[in-house]
């Protein structure tokens, strides 16, 4: 079986799709399934390359903002495009941009079934472009994405259920399946949480920082907080509200609310591992979501969550109980619940054992073996 991915950008460390894509490359090839990445060449230049490199192409005007957001678009080479495809057994489209569109196009007139992996809500991408509520433009774009690239898809991938239900709802025509992308079981599995039931309590909160991830709300529920000198706060990200939130934070500082000052960094995988182990708290703060898979890496340490709840946020259906979930936006609900874990040492260090042991369903084994049927699938 061959198979052809095709995205804009796989090399973005920090970027879940990214990270996403190259574990899926990895997994096929562990599998004896031959898989080629098509991509934008990686800025790394003593990093890895996709097998069919794409130039990169700048966004005129916003390429500042879009790069900021971890992310880059590559050029459409039709040349190269259609001696890819023509390789493949199925075309794999990972998003609905100019290459995507192009690649649908061409595996059409060559015959070649596409499948596809809605990794992105609208949302995402006009949220950083001041536009949160911009519910007429989102709608638009949502259906330039199904028509263009989607709708050509025999088989589309919605990573959680809440996703397949707003595909629905949008008028999606192609089969939708429910796959997780899944995570690695095996990678930060021996950490055990270390997390001490006295202060100060470290809660951790992972992700780029920019609009959508709404990290502001966390540093607002901390005002709202009875404990928040005894908190200790670790932002694990980089994006383009990193300044703001420096900012907002040596605020809380220097007024006394906060004790101890929060730290803002960028970590590899096993640093995130081991903070996710020491975490007494691990806080989702994003409004839009499709996965989240941070959320779930940080749950495999044992690392008790609350996670924001609402209409377009996938991640909070890793909260096994009410205790673990808020309102998007509410930073007094979200204050409400990082207390009451505070004041219950018992009941976070038994549901620790709870989370760590939840994630065992979202194994990158088992997705693997669900995609690899979606391909087979497609082929027939």
């Amino acid at each position: 079986m061959k198979i052809l991915i095709v995205c804009n950008n796989a090399y973005n460390r920090g970027n879940g799709m990214c990270t996403a894509i190259l574990k899926l490359c990895k997994q096929l090839s562990d599998r004896g399934v031959q898989a080629r990445l098509m991509a934008s060449e990686n800025p790394d230049p003593d990093g890895p390359r996709p097998y069919y490199e794409l130039k990169h192409f700048k966004f005129p005007f916003f390429e500042k903002i879009i790069y900021s957001n971890g992310f880059r678009y590559a050029k459409t080479d039709k040349k190269m495009i259609e001696e890819a495809i023509k390789w493949a057994d199925v075309v794999h489209l990972e998003e609905a941009f100019p290459l995507e569109i192009t690649a649908a196009r061409i595996a059409a007139e060559l015959g070649k079934p596409c499948v596809g992996t809605f990794h992105l809500y609208t949302e995402n991408i006009m949220a950083n472009l001041g536009m949160r509520n911009a519910r007429f433009i989102n709608h638009l774009v949502t259906q330039w994405w199904r028509r263009s690239v989607f709708d050509k898809c025999k088989i589309v991938q919605c990573p959680a259920e809440s996703v397949r239900e707003h595909l629905v709802r949008c008028g999606f025509k192609s089969e939708l399946r429910v796959i997780s992308n899944g995570i690695d079981l095996n990678c930060g599995r021996s950490l055990e949480n270390t997390a001490q039931p006295r202060p100060p309590y470290r809660i951790l909160c992972t992700g780029r920082l920019s609009n959508e991830k709404s990290q502001d709300t966390l540093l607002e529920a901390i005002k709202y907080s009875r404990h928040s000198r005894e908190i200790s706060l670790v932002f694990a990200g980089k994006g383009p509200k990193e300044k703001k939130y420096r900012s907002f934070a040596a605020h809380l500082v220097e007024s006394g609310v906060l004790a101890h000052e929060p730290v803002f960094g960028f970590y590899d995988h096993e640093e995130l591992n081991r903070l996710a182990a020491s975490a007494y708290l691990y806080v989702h703060c994003a409004w839009v979501e499709v996965e989240g898979l941070s959320c779930l890496e940080a749950l495999r340490s044992g690392a008790v969550p609350v996670i924001a709840q609402g209409p377009q946020v996938a991640t909070s259906q890793f909260a096994l109980d009410e205790r673990s979930k808020f309102p998007v936006k509410d930073a007094k609900a979200l204050a409400e619940r990082i207390d009451w874990w505070i004041e219950h040492p018992q009941e976070r260090a038994q549901m620790s054992l709870r989370y760590a042991e939840s994630v065992k369903k979202y194994d990158i084994s088992n997705s693997t073996d669900a995609i690899i049927k979606m391909y087979q699938d497609a082929m027939e």
